[in-house]
């Protein structure tokens, strides 16, 4: 009976988010192809604007919807500290597709809308690939060090596309967001890498340093968030039906330190290692702070 009546709250649930999705998504497509025709600065940057405050509509019913038909208890920390106004550099580790409704539900009007480097491959998503394009969200074709050694004429284009990725957030607000792992925790994960850390992947510093190195100036902090799911790591049908009993989310908001931004990581070998030591450091700092909110007691809702 239980499993029965999960199903039926994701159902409904998913339902209601469809039809969210479903009136939001043309409004925000219909603007984006006046963005399209309509090119000079002004236009671009009121435009802009008009798409962040859709987007942030969508987002702030699908999050009034989880609170209202679900009973998950959702424990947020350190949210006061955060301006809407100004860039911001977000990293996060990363568990669970769940991550990034529950980033969204937390930073939503708080900060600029977060904006993540998505694979090329995602522009064809059905609906959200377009939706993701009017928002400027960064589509990214990454080269491996092993393409670039088999073909040199790569090396740079990932970083001229970042740069150009990047140049679309120079006239307004917005919230650079990296999973720093690249990629889910899984256990087997975690074992394969070696990892030195109790809950985390190893971190890879390439994107983080790109966006320092395109974006520093502008940048004027560091978004340091925590996620934990004490009930165990969930999928989005958790989410949907209930199934996550708390999710605890701890934000810091950290200086950049100067000396990092606008470096060139990918060709300045002491550099490169300046930063990973840098960025391993936040990472021992964030898997210790893992520690304590899972073992810790429940925090203020």
């Amino acid at each position: 009976m239980n499993s029965v009546l999960a199903a039926l709250r994701a159902a409904f649930t998913f339902c209601l988010v469809a039809l969210n999705t479903g009136i939001h998504v043309p409004i925000l497509l219909l603007f984006a192809l006046f963005k399209l025709v309509l090119r000079f600065r002004a236009a671009q940057v009121g435009l802009t604007r008009l798409l962040m405050a859709i987007a942030a509509s969508w987002i702030a019913v699908n999050s009034a919807l989880m609170r209202t038909l679900t009973p998950t208890r959702f424990e947020f920390e350190g949210l006061d500290a955060l301006k809407d106004g100004g860039w911001y550099l977000v990293i996060c580790n990363h568990q669970s597709w769940v991550d990034i409704p529950v980033l969204q539900m937390a930073m939503n009007r708080r900060i600029p809308m977060l904006k993540f480097f998505l694979k090329q491959q995602l522009m064809w998503v059905p609906v959200m690939g377009l939706a993701w394009w009017a928002l400027d969200f960064p589509f990214m074709r990454r080269h491996s060090r092993e393409q670039i050694e088999r073909n040199p004429a790569l090396r740079g284009q990932d970083i001229a596309a970042t740069r150009k990725a990047c140049a679309k957030f120079s006239y307004t607000p917005v919230s650079v967001m990296n999973f720093v792992e690249g990629s889910r925790f899984t256990p087997a994960k975690h074992a394969r890498q070696k990892s030195p850390y109790r809950h985390l992947l190893a971190p890879k510093a390439g994107g983080v340093a790109f966006v320092l190195q395109t974006m520093g100036e502008s940048l004027q902090a560091l978004v340091d968030v925590s996620i934990v799911y004490p009930g165990g790591r969930p999928s989005l049908f958790d989410l949907l039906s209930g199934r996550i009993p708390r999710v605890c989310l701890r934000v810091h908001t950290r200086e950049l330190p100067r000396d990092l931004l606008g470096r060139d990581y990918q060709d300045d070998p002491e550099f490169r290692a300046r930063f990973q030591a840098w960025l391993n450091a936040q990472w021992q700092r964030k898997d210790e702070e893992l520690e304590q909110m899972l073992q810790g007691p429940s925090a203020p809702g």
